[in-house]
């Protein structure tokens, strides 16, 4: 079963997600903020991270960078997650070192086809075969 790592500090959010990524067959571990999801990869090495960039203490972006620099976390693939998506914030993610980026409200299918860009689908499909960190 992929494990997913929630960032999110809006707990409305980080519960409907999860709920609805459990529901998918995803194993879901939330943090709700940069600091302890640092933290979170580090102990748990979960399959894929959706970060959200907007973060108390220890923002997404600082978040994503710290994960990247460290080789044991440097190949977890890092989707972002942003309500206030501005001109330019996905190119900044991707400097940043997200894989990959998306906006909020959360559409779930889309969500899901990126997510699976990355890991195995839980529900029987497999991530993009033209991606090496598929499957």
């Amino acid at each position: 079963m992929p494990k997913v790592l929630i960032v999110e500090d809006n707990e409305l959010s980080r519960d409907m997600l999860s709920r609805r990524l459990r529901r998918k067959g995803y194993e879901v571990l939330v943090a709700v903020d940069g600091g302890e999801g640092v933290a979170m990869v580090k102990k748990e090495k979960p399959d894929i991270v959706l970060m959200d960039l907007s973060l108390p203490d220890m923002d997404g972006w600082y978040a994503t960078r710290v994960l990247k620099e460290h080789e044991a976390t440097a190949n977890i693939p890092v989707i972002a997650l942003t309500a206030h998506a501005m001109s330019g914030d996905r190119e900044k993610a991707l400097e940043a070192g997200c894989d990959d980026y998306d906006t909020k409200p959360i559409d779930l299918r889309r969500l899901l086809s990126k997510i699976n860009r990355f890991v195995p689908d839980p529900e029987g499909g497999a991530g993009d075969p033209g991606d090496s960190r598929a499957g």
